[in-house]
């Protein structure tokens, strides 16, 4: 039994701004079903405090670079045994938001805040805390916890680190003021360390000094090692994969939740046994929305933040091609974002009101009616370092349609002709982030969903898909086993 300390900025359902909250608290989960010692730290952000019903202290630590002691709080991860710590500096975190404040712009104290959360995990990790717990490993997720393995590599008899990147377009970059201001080790400070031209880069930090970095899948894996991709550090990333120090390992989904037979939040719950009943779903979604209640009629769904890495503008240049064209089909889109493709939604819905329906924000309960009710999942993002929904999607037997890249390419397996034959089709792919393949892939599904006995086998090879956490678990305390290896 490996004792392992989880570090993640959020964790569902304590607080969530994407996919890192689930994998924070789905991954745990899945390790300690195996036999493992886990225990969570994030921050204690007041949202996160009023979901839990009890918490206590349990220690205070005085941290470098900060003044005033900091409070670590327990609790347990709501329905689950989990055991969480939240790091409590008031001055940092009881605030709303997460990183942003409520007009969207980055809180200026980012560094400073995380900067505490990360010296906390490390006191956490050296047991400075007094908790008499020491982990074996600490696994940091994202550049809000790339400082500690940095902090880590100063310090004789640590535990081993692993570093997960989830998305490296978003890095962590501050000045050298900032670096200076937040009191970190001036040994620190060079190119092979937390230097980014000439900026402070906290994703970087994770890179270089963690003992085994992973991504959330393997296609992502590789395409960082790559200019396109690599966001300038593609270099850093080559040699680290060279070193074998770099592994993809797919997310899962919560296949709890994300459950058509147990679903409460849909209209009719369903199973590969009785996938007909999928079909009163999609007459309630279009119901919902005032669309027509047509069976022949492809259902499109999309849930997505509306920017440009999900290829929204893609999307609306063919579903208005399609639209205008009269193809028999009906959107349904849950999403916000930017706000030119918030208004290139409407003015598809205004133009087509009775085959488009447009819900501006994020809403749980419709998220899994999309999910249940659509034919097709439209998820044609330029870039996915995993991605959940089209996992969903595919539980859900609603065929993917998606770009081919990261968490997308491993797994969704294209309706070409060879593939249906072999019996592996379960959704639709392209490979060029252009209009003229998206448009030319979604006529490939309309032409198959003509075909109803074509479209079942699909569906039903969907939900047979192999979505669940407890294979990716198994892969990373393989990888847990090569660090006590190397050590």
């Amino acid at each position: 039994m490996r004792k392992i300390l989880f570090a993640s900025s959020e964790i569902h359902p304590l607080i969530k701004t994407g996919g890192l909250a689930d994998v924070s608290a789905s991954l745990p989960a899945a390790l300690a079903r195996q036999g493992q010692s886990v225990r969570l730290v994030m921050p204690a952000y007041q949202a996160s405090l009023n979901k839990l019903d009890s918490v206590k202290t349990v220690a205070t630590v005085k941290l470098d670079g900060y003044h005033r002691p900091v409070n670590i709080l327990e609790s347990r991860l709501p329905q689950t045994d989990l055991l969480v710590w939240l790091v409590d500096s008031p001055e940092h975190f009881a605030r709303e938001g997460i990183y942003s404040q409520p007009e969207g712009l980055d809180w200026p104290d980012n560094a400073a805040r995380f900067a505490v959360f990360c010296r906390a995990v490390v006191a956490l990790a050296f047991d400075h805390a007094g908790l008499d717990w020491q982990p074996d490993i600490v696994h940091c997720h994202d550049w809000q916890t790339g400082l500690v393995p940095a902090l880590m590599s100063q310090q004789p008899n640590r535990p081993a680190t692993v570093f997960t990147i989830h998305n490296l377009a978003y890095q962590g970059l501050f000045d050298y003021a900032t670096f200076q201001a937040l009191d970190l080790p001036q040994s620190l400070w060079h190119m092979d360390g937390l230097e980014f031209y000439g900026q402070m880069s906290f994703m970087k930090a994770g890179l270089v000094f963690a003992d085994h970095l992973t991504t959330v899948s393997p296609t992502y894996a590789r395409e960082i090692c790559e200019p396109e991709y690599g966001c300038g550090l593609e270099g850093l990333l080559q040699l680290r994969h060279q070193q074998g120090r770099l592994t993809g390992i797919l997310n899962g989904i919560d296949t709890d939740s994300w459950n058509p037979a147990t679903d409460a939040l849909i209209s009719r719950q369903y199973s590969a046994k009785t996938l007909r009943f999928k079909t009163d779903n999609k007459t309630s979604l279009q119901q919902r929305f005032f669309l027509p209640p047509r069976e022949d009629v492809m259902l499109v769904g999309l849930i997505s933040r509306l920017v440009s890495q999900k290829g929204i503008d893609l999307a609306l240049s063919c579903l208005q091609t399609l639209l205008d064209e009269e193809a028999p089909i009906q959107v349904v889109c849950l999403g916000s974002g930017d706000k030119s493709l918030e208004q290139g939604l409407r003015v598809l819905q205004a133009r087509h009101p009775d085959k488009v329906a447009i819900t501006i924000g994020y809403d749980e309960t419709l998220a899994h009616q999309i999910e249940a009710g659509s034919d097709v999942f439209l998820m044609p993002s330029r870039f996915e370092p995993c991605g959940l929904n089209q996992m969903y999607s595919l539980r859900y037997g609603t065929l993917p349609l998606v770009r081919r890249t990261g968490g997308l390419a491993d797994t969704v397996v294209d309706a070409n002709e060879n593939n249906r034959k072999m019996g592996t089709a379960n959704g639709f792919s392209f490979q060029e982030p252009t209009p003229a393949a998206l448009l030319l892939t979604l006529r490939r599904a309309l032409s198959l969903f003509a075909h109803p006995r074509i479209w079942r086998k699909m569906k039903l090879t969907a939900m047979q898909s192999e979505l669940g956490w407890d294979s990716k678990a198994r892969q990373y305390l393989e990888l847990y086993s090569r660090l006590d290896l190397d050590a």
